[in-house]
């Protein structure tokens, strides 16, 4: 998004540190595959505002650069409006000069992001970024990676509706209760970055979700000990796959020690190796952008915004490639 810069970004350009978030953004800006994605959206949107009268459209881009930053650093609507205004690298990216124009309103995200969930796009856009990583050689699709996580949700009635959200459960791991819903994965082996997500409640066993992570032209899947019997299901018995599952550890320590106890674990600590990248999506989506807790309520709007976290994720993980 280019444009001539004010005196007041070309003071900004030349302060003496780079911060980090400048630094993320530059790499963001080169890393996401723009015209490929609003490609995808601009049906949909153009379509949407151009059923009735009202003011014109913000254009499509600065909309999805200003949902991004918003997915990027985690901000309620409000306080992303109140960020731009403050930030001159948010400002920046999305091209914004307030001399000669204004920032868009915090009320415009929300319809925006139903936009997103009536069309389905979330899964639109991370089948456009993993086709844009695959032209690159950067996807191999030949394994898959599949792990789920648990997503806080709210547990207080507190609320207008003194409910809590009936499409999420509770679920116990380990001696600890947990209410939310769970995040299903399939990622690719080679890389990492993930190519299905799938979002149930949080008591959804991780291995009845198995098949909606598989994209079918896989030859070995790997996963943790919670997918033991996932060969077996009706729905992929018949595939022809190599399955790498982890056995339960209780089963591993109860052996008798000895060559054949040493030999199994040297096999168990390969497939852990081998499967551990699965959980770098997770990394930074919880740790780095700071989505711990889901946003909305229900499963279809949290499901969508996941898919394009997913989606953010792969390009951060993979953007050294990419940049070079």
């Amino acid at each position: 998004m280019q444009q001539q810069l004010t005196f007041a970004q070309l003071e900004y350009q030349h302060k003496k540190k780079v911060t980090r978030r400048d630094r993320f953004l530059a790499e963001m800006e080169k890393v996401v595959p723009w015209e490929e994605l609003l490609e995808e959206l601009g049906p949909h949107y153009y379509q949407e505002h151009n059923r009735g009268r009202g003011r014109p459209p913000v254009p499509l881009e600065r909309m999805l650069r200003l949902y991004f930053l918003q997915q990027w650093f985690n901000l309620a609507d409000e306080a992303l409006e109140d960020t731009v205004y403050d930030s001159q690298s948010f400002r920046g990216f999305l091209g914004i000069d307030l001399l000669n124009a204004g920032v868009p309103d915090a009320t415009l995200l929300p319809k925006f992001r139903r936009l997103l969930e009536a069309n389905d796009l979330g899964g639109r856009l991370l089948e456009r970024v993993n086709a844009h990583l695959s032209e690159r050689g950067l996807m191999m699709n030949e394994g898959t990676m599949v792990d789920a996580t648990i997503v806080a949700a709210p547990s207080s009635t507190k609320n207008a509706s003194k409910a809590r959200d009936p499409e999420m459960h509770q679920t116990k791991k380990g001696n600890q209760w947990h209410f939310g819903m769970k995040a299903h994965i399939g990622a690719d082996l080679f890389s990492g970055a993930v190519h299905s997500v799938h979002c149930t409640a949080a008591n959804v066993a991780d291995v009845s979700a198995t098949d909606k992570l598989l994209h079918g032209q896989e030859s070995t899947v790997f996963a943790d000990a919670g997918y033991i019997g996932a060969d077996k299901r009706d729905e992929l018995s018949k595939r022809k796959i190599r399955w790498q599952i982890a056995a339960k550890r209780g089963r591993v320590k109860a052996l008798e020690d000895g060559p054949i106890k040493e030999q199994i674990k040297a096999i168990e600590q390969q497939k852990a190796s081998l499967r551990a990248r699965v959980e770098h999506p997770f990394h930074v989506i919880k740790n780095l952008f700071g989505h711990r807790k889901v946003r909305y309520r229900g499963l279809k709007k949290n499901n969508v915004q996941w898919q394009v976290l997913f989606a953010l994720s792969n390009l951060y993980l993979l953007r050294k490639p990419l940049l070079a």
